[in-house]
């Protein structure tokens, strides 16, 4: 009887050693950090079980007495992470306030000329950019620009070590090669900026475009009544300084009008649909030609979007005709993002797209256009670049004891033929007396065209074409090259009215000399350069004089 009564006291001590186990599991004190860094205890208290004393733990012996792996361990509840997160995000706004903005080592790293804790606002782009420049010919130039350099700019850099003139012409073309999109920057862009929306296989071309202003010195050539809005409702009535003002006022509400080819998005079809240009937008008409705002539907936004000139529109989108453009975001998009848009005419997509950039740009596009007549200096290097007018080219007599201009072109031919004349007899007494030239004169009057930058040899008449589209299509635009039927004979290529048009150059004999002639004989010269320059002063058989040569340069 006696050893059931002690195995029942064993069985109770056990039971009671049990439960204030777990009594002190259930009340351990849990650490919550606060703002002052004091600690606050969390305890879970069961009115049904009382606490045993020894298994009572405050704050104090929480921090300062030893605890053995094991119990701390034990000692692992679940805490509160939504309150701890507060108390971190508050900690961290109070030490990012406490501390002074650190001077970035590296800006060129980070963008951010400082460094400083917390949330900033995005900086502007700072330091130095390496950009790849393209030429005409594929070659490729590597420079280094600051972040705040514009394409005007650049242009004037590149004009300044490749030795050209600089006669205001030249611009800076992204190229999309694999869309087949180009587009001429605006001077004010930064080139920076611009590349940083590009794709990998966008690059930079550098080339002449005399067809960037071209819409101030003409204005009337560029909007047919039939296209302007507020042409048709005065009759046409408009002069060239109040069309340019309504297009330049921000205040103002001009519109393009007109048919558009439209492709479809994600398609290969395309739609002939009734198209109105707003600052607001492209929009297409619904219902016919109507105008009223129920029947409009967005087609493409300005403000965040750039007009580009498709090169591939009939190989790679079916277009209609071979004069395409589109609309295309300021960001990285592939080819189904892109607005596809075709008229019928080069008169008609030079329009839009004129239109396009003087809605968007407005009045600063013709502070570009001011800008070179005021230029002076320049704002990244100091050393002057040359410049030469289209003008400075006239006939001069120095015959007497001082120089006067020929302002009679009749004079100005007869004097261009008695030069021919005494350079050809000043060759052939050179030639007789032995001249140190190896070259003999017909020799040399046949090859000295070669260096002028006019002349680009033996290129198909696509290629003429092509090279001309590139550098806009504005009057007196020219290139000579090779004749492709007669191999003695040359073809002036010429642009007028958007139309380009070839003349051939035949060689004639006289004298046993070798002279060049676009008019059957009538006006012959010694050379090829002569004839340009005659040219380049009177029209004589031409549609118009030579103004602008078509050019190639090397970087």
């Amino acid at each position: 009887m006696m050893i059931k009564l002690c195995h029942v006291r064993v069985f109770v001590c056990v039971c009671m050693n049990l439960y204030s186990t777990c009594s002190s599991v259930q009340s351990e004190s849990v650490p919550l950090l606060q703002h002052n860094g004091q600690v606050h205890v969390h305890r879970n208290h069961h009115r049904s079980a009382p606490m045993p004393p020894h298994t009572h733990t405050s704050a104090s012996e929480l921090q300062h007495s030893p605890t053995s792996p094991k119990q701390r361990l034990r000692r692992s509840q679940p805490m509160h992470i939504l309150a701890v997160r507060r108390l971190q995000e508050e900690e961290q706004q109070l030490r990012t306030s406490s501390l002074p903005a650190i001077p970035n080592p590296f800006p060129e790293l980070s963008g951010s000329p400082v460094l400083s804790p917390g949330s900033l606002p995005p900086c502007q782009p700072s330091g130095t950019y390496i950009i790849n420049i393209f030429s005409e010919d594929g070659m490729g130039k590597v420079v280094e620009i600051p972040a705040d350099m514009t394409a005007r700019d650049l242009c004037q850099l590149l004009v300044y070590k490749s030795h050209c003139v600089d006669d205001n012409s030249w611009a800076l073309v992204e190229h999309h090669p694999l869309l087949g999109l180009e587009r001429c920057l605006e001077d004010h862009e930064l080139v920076v900026q611009v590349q940083a929306s590009m794709t990998s296989e966008g690059r930079f071309l550098f080339r002449k475009n005399y067809a960037k202003y071209e819409f101030f010195r003409n204005p009337l050539n560029f909007f047919p009544e039939h296209m302007v809005a507020w042409c048709q409702e005065t009759n046409g009535a408009i002069p060239p300084s109040q069309l340019l003002q309504n297009f330049l006022n921000s205040n103002s509400c001009p519109e393009i009008q007109g048919f558009l080819y439209v492709k479809e998005m994600g398609r290969k079809s395309w739609k002939k649909l009734y198209v109105f240009l707003r600052r607001s937008g492209l929009y297409f008409s619904t219902k016919g030609t109507s105008k009223e705002p129920r029947h409009l539907q967005l087609l493409a936004d300005l403000e965040d979007s750039n007009v580009f000139t498709v090169t591939t529109g009939k190989k790679l989108h079916s277009a209609p005709t071979d004069y395409e453009f589109c609309i295309k975001p300021n960001k990285r998009t592939e080819l189904k993002e892109l607005r596809m848009l075709c008229t019928e005419d080069e008169q008609s997509r030079t329009s839009w797209m004129t239109a396009f950039r003087l809605f968007k740009y407005g009045i600063v596009l013709y502070q570009n256009y001011k800008i070179p007549q005021q230029r002076k200096t320049l704002s990244h290097f100091s050393t002057p670049v040359r410049s030469v007018s289209e003008n400075s080219l006239v006939a001069m007599d120095f015959s007497g004891r001082i120089g006067r201009v020929i302002d009679n072109p009749l004079e100005a031919q007869s004097a261009a033929m008695e030069e021919g004349y005494a350079w050809r007899k000043r060759s052939q007494r050179m030639n007789i007396l032995g001249s140190p030239s190896p070259l003999h004169p017909c020799l040399l009057s046949s090859v000295i065209h070669r260096t002028q930058l006019w002349f680009h040899g033996r290129i198909t008449r696509e290629e003429s074409h092509r090279m001309i589209h590139q550098q806009g299509q504005v009057d007196g635009l020219f290139l000579l090259r090779d004749s492709q039927s007669n191999p003695k004979a040359f073809v002036l290529t010429l642009c007028h009215h958007q139309k380009i048009k070839h003349f051939q150059i035949l060689p004639c004999e006289e004298d046993g000399q070798i002279f060049f002639s676009l008019d059957d004989g009538s006006t012959k010269f010694t050379d090829l350069i002569q004839l340009v320059e005659f040219y380049q002063l009177n029209r004589g058989v031409l549609p118009c004089k030579l103004k602008h040569p078509c050019t190639l340069v090397a970087l």
